[in-house]
């Protein structure tokens, strides 16, 4: 459905985009990560027909989105960082000109008001003036002008940006039952924000993409090293040295190293494997053989927030 191929973007000097290239499948929803300056805003500007590219094209629906911006536009919700909300108008007036700017048949836009304003939660407010609504209700106004037009494609720049805990809980559910029925790029720096909504990751790092899949995919591939940590219940004569020399000994086994001790009654070791092979067995192997009382076995992975921490501060 969305083609980005080769993409660069300067602001003069500084180069925003370095060669972005990806590809969004129908239905859809997909994280766009970086940290502040990565350049998720220009891709999703560019993305949107805000702004011209450098270099490179970006097609939806194999519509190229500068010879054919009008019908690229009718396709896609945006929701900008900074929603452009009047609060002057009233919640139901501001969706009826978005709507008049959209294209949407007259006859049609009173009832597609209230189906989008039930869909975000904002009915018991369309006739409240904008200005005298909550962060977290302007949020959920600016989501509503982003589907009035019922478009197939949401593009979302930060949608929880400003809001106190319990709104950020209300928009990502919303986000999540909306992605239920369309296409939707979530772009963020919230990590908790993407693996409560989306089924699939992409990271920008200086202007650069430098992941790209399912967050276990992800994890698979960023979290570096084979390893493993093993507790085991100290007892009279087994040293922690000893421990460390006797497991290291073993067939793929590279490194043994401490990892901390959770109490004093047993040792917390991290082993690294020398190769893909899964250390387990060998580990409960050694223990039954050296009559050690194992606590704990299982493979270390790193989370989402480590990841993200590892590929974008290289």
């Amino acid at each position: 459905m969305i083609v980005i191929s080769q993409l660069w973007k300067d602001y003069g000097v500084i180069r925003a985009l370095r060669g972005v290239s990806f590809t969004v499948q129908k239905g859809e929803v997909v994280g766009f990560l970086g940290p502040n300056g990565a350049g998720k805003t220009t891709c999703m500007k560019i993305l949107t027909g805000f702004i011209s590219a450098t270099s490179g094209t970006v097609t939806v629906d194999g519509l190229d989105v500068v010879t054919h911006g009008v019908e690229v536009r009718k396709r896609i919700g945006y929701l900008p960082e900074n929603a452009p909300l009047y609060g002057d108008m009233t919640v139901r007036e501001y969706l009826a000109f978005v709507a008049r700017l959209r294209g949407v048949d007259p006859a049609r836009t009173p009832a597609r008001i209230e189906e989008v304003a039930g869909t975000t939660g904002i009915r018991g407010v369309l006739g409240q003036e904008i200005g005298t609504l909550s962060k977290g209700y302007r949020q959920r106004t600016g989501l509503a002008q982003a589907l009035i037009h019922n478009p197939e494609i949401l593009i979302l720049d930060e949608p929880t940006s400003g809001l106190d805990p319990n709104q950020i809980v209300e928009v990502r559910s919303l986000v999540k039952e909306i992605g239920k029925d369309r296409t939707v790029i979530l772009s963020t720096h919230n990590l908790p924000e993407v693996t409560a909504t989306c089924n699939r990751i992409i990271v920008v790092h200086r202007g650069t993409l430098v992941a790209d899949g399912t967050p276990q995919q992800i994890q698979e591939r960023h979290a570096g090293g084979n390893t493993f940590l093993i507790e085991i219940a100290r007892k009279e004569g087994v040293t922690d040295s000893s421990l460390t020399s006797d497991l290291a000994r073993l067939q793929h086994v590279r490194t043994v190293t401490p990892a901390g001790r959770p109490g004093n009654e047993s040792a917390l070791l991290r082993v690294e494997a020398s190769d893909d092979s899964d250390l387990r067995p060998i580990l409960f192997d050694c223990c039954v053989k050296s009559g050690w009382t194992l606590m704990e076995l299982r493979r270390e992975r790193l989370d989402l927030e480590a990841i993200f921490q590892r590929i974008t501060l290289q």
